[in-house]
């Protein structure tokens, strides 16, 4: 038998593979780039820069986030216990979100015994 020999080297293997790469690389950035939870921020009149630390996420649907995680109110408190009490904590609750989670996960922080506490807010664009 006689080899063939190689004239070309086909590269549509290698086409494929990297369209494959690059897909998985496109939809990563865009997650990343959004943030780990898609929250719809309330407006304010006066923001500050976001601060540092903990932060919670408040869905819309009344789900609680923590590093990417949904967890339960209890889930959450077990949680938070091997922090400092003075530890900063961000909470983003989504403006559309029902108050009672809003209020539910504050008393949870409260009886936590957490006291530097902020609310991550948009500028008022009106």
């Amino acid at each position: 038998m006689k080899d063939k020999n190689f004239d070309s080297i086909n590269v549509v293997p290698f086409i494929d593979i990297m369209l494959v790469l690059l897909t998985i690389v496109l939809a990563t950035a865009t997650f990343i780039a959004k943030g780990s939870i898609p929250i719809s921020l309330p407006q304010a009149s006066h923001t500050e820069s976001a601060q540092q630390g903990i932060t919670i996420d408040v869905s819309e649907d009344g789900r609680f986030f923590y590093n990417g995680k949904s967890y339960s109110l209890q889930g959450l408190a077990e949680e938070l216990v091997k922090y400092k009490k003075d530890s900063s904590i961000v909470l983003r609750a989504d403006k559309n979100a029902i108050i009672q989670n809003f209020v539910d996960i504050m008393n949870m922080l409260k009886n936590a015994g957490f006291t530097n506490v902020h609310l991550e807010t948009e500028a008022d664009t009106r």
